[in-house]
């Protein structure tokens, strides 16, 4: 047995909103008792009492979840301001809720122990952690590499930075009736679970591939004996680098994820900031998308996810897109859910939202990656 109970308002006000939740969970569950949860919550709700909420109605429920810049669900497709809550049963399929605090003082280190010993902790092997990190304090690329670490090169990691509406001032993290941040919360999945995936951003590479030579974390100096910034005015002239042109970064020859400009430039040094580390040595290469096919690429996430599903059936889907999506889509944003919903071989309860970056695979047995400016489905299931 595998249940899914989505719930989503709009309505402004905390205790009416999370009434609401339950109400229409309690409605879709008839009784039984979820063992593992999501919540995604606008950046102005009351969060304790919301999860305090949450937690007195389903006591059993190892819960996880974040701020957004926007939520989207089955229930009412694209939103702003809303609560949105997605709640597993099932009887084959383990659930267990972590996370890492104060994660700027060691990213990797915190990450790798609090994933490592949530593992110990619920004594099966897990098939999937779906993570909600913070964006604002530290580095994501490094929490990530510190969940790998914990959890091995197996599992694959999927899941979207929490994010506070482009106010760059505090984003927060949930796990149980805990509200924090700073903080790597994590839900792992073990038992019979089914998981596939689809990435796609829609961002097509032009001009030439070249090298990265040098470098410093998210901060680019030179690529291919070039200035960064001389690199980018070849392609853009005296435009500014900006998320519309991220780079491709490439993973071999079939795959690369993408890295958007963060807006910062020095022009002394002539160099350009990106919204994640750019590898030396790594072979990129400049993008340019139009609205349509950033569309185009949230269908075309959905379809490789339900292509690659192990198994007949699936239960629910999970979304995590990037708040620059939202930005360069303005009124077209509500069109992404609706482009997914119409490309799932059959309706699934799902949910997501609009993150400060992505993590998943670029493909089935790859490692997990930081993206930028993608969309991420995750198809999940028993059958």
């Amino acid at each position: 047995m595998f249940e899914v109970a989505v719930a989503h308002t709009n309505d402004p006000d905390t205790q009416e909103a999370v009434l609401e939740v339950l109400a229409q969970c309690a409605e879709q569950l008839q009784g039984k008792q979820p063992q593992g949860g999501i919540v995604l919550a606008a950046i102005d709700f009351d969060h304790p009492l919301v999860l305090k909420s949450i937690h007195e109605a389903f006591p059993e429920c190892a819960l996880i979840g974040c701020t957004t810049d926007g939520e989207m669900s089955s229930v009412l497709e694209f939103q702003q301001d809303s609560l949105t809550v997605m709640l597993f049963c099932s009887d084959s399929v383990k659930f267990h809720a972590g996370i890492g605090l104060n994660v700027s003082d060691d990213p990797e280190g915190i990450s790798a122990h609090a994933v490592h010993s949530a593992v110990s902790e619920m004594g099966l092997e897990p098939k999937l952690c779906i993570t909600l990190p913070e964006s604002l304090t530290t580095n994501s690329i490094v929490i990530l590499d510190g969940l790998k670490k914990g959890l091995g090169s197996e599992v694959p990691i999927v899941g979207g930075l929490a994010a506070d509406q482009w106010r760059f001032k505090a984003t927060y993290q949930f796990c149980g009736e805990q509200v924090v941040t700073d903080a790597v919360p994590f839900l792992l999945l073990a038992g019979d679970v089914l998981i596939s995936h689809g990435v796609a951003g829609g961002w097509r590479p032009v001009g030439n591939l070249a090298k990265v030579h040098r470098a410093e974390g998210n901060v680019v100096f030179e690529i291919d004996g070039m200035k960064a910034l001389d690199y980018y005015r070849q392609y853009l002239g005296p435009k500014k680098p900006s998320s519309q042109y991220p780079l491709a970064v490439f993973e071999g020859s079939d795959h690369f994820y993408l890295r958007a400009p963060s807006g910062e430039i020095d022009e002394d040094e002539r160099s350009v900031s990106f919204f994640g580390d750019v590898p030396v040595g790594a072979l990129v290469q400049m993008t340019e998308a139009s609205r349509e096919e950033i569309l185009d690429a949230s269908e075309a996430s959905m379809r490789a996810a339900m292509a690659t599903y192990p198994g007949k059936k699936p239960g629910a889907a999970m979304y995590f897109s990037c708040a620059s999506r939202r930005q360069i889509l303005g009124l077209r944003t509500r069109e992404e859910f609706e482009r997914v919903r119409t490309s799932m071989e059959c309706p699934l309860p799902s949910c997501g939202f609009y993150t400060n970056g992505e993590i998943a695979p670029l493909a089935k047995g790859l490692p997990s990656q930081f993206h930028n400016e993608t969309f991420i489905s995750v198809v999940i299931g028993t059958e």
